[in-house]
């Protein structure tokens, strides 16, 4: 229970589940007598039941309201009465959870039975069959792991270094001892690859004359451009750096992703037809308009969210103060960028510890993270974090900065003001409390402010209006992918503000099929067919006991520069990982 009484629902409560609970005890408390709280509750039941089940039909979200509210003001009882809040409050704060049920089969939860095949499969953004490649690394299947793996996202080798793992953390082996380490495990599975076994792509004569663009080559672009090659499409990407990969190249330091790996990665996109044009920008090289002109018939935006957000305080703007993406873009494109003695990095974020581990390797004499809220509420990956202070970074957490301390127009220190924790926010955390009279001074000849990102709407539209949502990022259709424009497509940070690459190779693949509904008005896709990996299981056997092994990284002693920290497992730990699998995805 919350402050004030209100139950404080978490990422493993289903509210379509929860509801059909409330009405489960009405059914069992109610008395009967009455017309709308016996059959009314009822009906409500059976529609919520059909929903957790994968059966909900379009209008069952409308069904309940008419329902709830009719039963509301008719029934005799006080049972009856309330009986239906507990629903309408469920539809009204979490209705995409149930437009999720009804619309995707998806129960983002993981506790619909009918709806969950695996709950790893389940947390996994792009839908991976973490199953079936983790029981084809175990038969020594490594080519039809890979290409499983592919079906769903073609970025494997870059996810086994950058992913966060959302899969790991709805492992049912979690209820035995430790959850299967997923992301290690497609580690060794890639490493094991000796050349491109290229994915089934359609041959239409049709979609290849077809002009559709792709604005972005980061892991959003990179995605959808690939899906479409699949499609039979022959996408351009235009990409306004200097080369493809986007915040993969630009923000995320060789250290965790050696390039050598990306550059290759990408190379097996190109080998499907996709053609890749560097230095051309939006809005400077080229516009919307000027797209259709030249007669590209869809376009999807994977632009990302370019601009950092300030710290919006006096002096921001001094000698010493930058943004994390911009530092990080300037080391990652040029091999040069101006770091300081004393540097204080603000945020809790990966862009945070990115920039504070990258500011070591360059011979800072000492680099503190300052974060508003406490260790357990930082966003960024609990390893990197860890990885971060065992190489030296420090750590302040509960304090903000307030205020910018200049010497002779040059940053001298930054005044800290401490924070405690009052009630929770809408993201689900404490929302921090300053408190006035704990401010303190923090030498810092350079701050790195890492507190968020932003689009440039006027600078990539130019001409062209689309609708953002209430975060000012392109707002689309969420099934789709389309925005406002009926031709533009878009996805990854453009939509979702900074978030996961896994997260936007599944926004690219989503936008490459409704591209492909909107050109060609197909929408079967072959790739999303379920099917059962044809491997050896043993359904009856006890579970392979064993722990889960750790990381293997190179000593700290040895991360001076930025050769990668993470290595590849030997064949005998991955062998004994794959063991562990339960296959939650076996049914007989």
């Amino acid at each position: 229970m919350g402050s004030g009484g209100l139950i404080v629902m978490d990422e493993d409560t289903c509210m379509v589940d929860i509801s059909r609970f409330f009405l489960e005890f009405v059914q069992d408390e109610s008395c009967g007598k009455c017309t709308p709280c016996r059959v009314g509750t009822r009906r409500m039941l059976e529609i919520l039941d059909r929903i957790c089940e994968g059966r909900g039909q379009e209008g069952d979200i409308e069904r309940l309201i008419d329902l709830g509210s009719t039963i509301k003001d008719t029934a005799l009882c006080g049972l009856g009465q309330t009986a239906p809040n507990p629903v309408l409050s469920a539809i009204r704060h979490f209705r995409e959870e149930f437009v999720e049920h009804i619309r995707d089969h998806k129960c983002r939860a993981g506790v619909c039975p009918e709806l969950v095949r695996a709950p790893c499969q389940n947390a996994c953004p792009a839908g991976v069959d973490v199953p079936g490649f983790v029981s084809l690394i175990g038969e020594k299947r490594f080519d039809e792991a890979l290409a499983l793996h592919r079906e769903r996202n073609p970025l494997a080798a870059i996810c086994s270094r950058v992913c966060f793992h959302p899969c790991e953390s709805k492992c049912r082996r979690s209820t035995l001892d430790d959850p299967l380490s997923i992301r290690s495990l497609k580690r060794y599975m890639v490493e094991q690859e000796k050349a491109f076994n290229l994915p089934a792509m359609i041959k239409d004569g049709a979609n290849v004359r077809r002009k559709v663009a792709v604005v972005g080559a980061g892991p959003a672009g990179l995605s959808c451009a690939y899906f479409l090659a699949r499609l039979g499409y022959r996408p351009t990407i235009f990409e306004a750096a200097s080369e493809p990969g986007g915040m993969l190249v630009q923000a995320i330091p060789a250290y965790r992703l050696p390039r050598d790996i990306l550059r290759r990665e990408i190379g097996m996109i190109e080998k499907l037809g996709v053609q890749i044009r560097t230095n051309k920008m939006l809005g400077r090289d080229f516009t919307l308009s000027s797209m259709k002109e030249m007669g590209y018939e869809s376009v999807f935006l994977a632009v990302g969210a370019p601009k950092g957000t300030g710290l919006g305080m006096k002096g921001d703007d001094a000698p010493g103060v930058t943004e994390a993406i911009d530092f990080l873009r300037q080391y990652n494109l040029t091999g040069k960028a101006p770091v300081g003695k004393n540097v204080v990095v603000v945020g809790g974020g990966n862009a945070a510890i990115d920039a504070a581990r990258t500011a070591l390797r360059l011979g800072a004499g000492s680099v503190t993270v300052a974060y508003r809220r406490t260790r357990a509420e930082m966003p960024a990956y609990r390893e990197e974090v860890e990885e971060a202070e065992r190489e030296g970074v420090k750590f302040q957490f509960l304090v903000a900065p307030v205020e910018l301390a200049q010497e002779k127009g040059k940053l001298a220190a930054v005044q800290m003001r401490r924070m405690g924790l009052g009630d929770f926010d809408r993201s689900g955390r404490r929302k921090p409390v300053a408190d006035p009279q704990s401010d303190f001074m923090m030498p810092a000849d350079q701050l790195i402010a890492a507190v968020g990102q932003a689009l440039q709407p006027n600078e990539i539209f130019n001409g062209v209006t689309l609708k953002l949502n209430d975060r000012e990022f392109i707002a689309v259709n969420p099934v789709n992918g389309q925005a406002s424009e009926e031709w533009v497509f878009a996805g990854g940070d453009a939509v979702s503000g900074p978030s996961s690459v896994i997260e936007a190779i599944a926004a690219g693949e989503k936008a490459a099929v409704g591209m492909h509904a909107f050109l060609s008005g197909k929408g079967e896709i072959p790739w999303r067919t379920p099917r059962m990996v044809d491997t050896f299981f043993d359904p009856d056997a006890d579970p392979v006991m064993g722990a889960r092994p750790g990381l293997k990284l190179i000593p700290v002693s040895r991360r001076k520069g930025f050769a990668e920290v993470e290595t590849t497992w030997s064949a005998a730990v991955a062998m004994a990982e794959t063991k562990r699998c339960l296959r939650c995805d076996y049914r007989e």
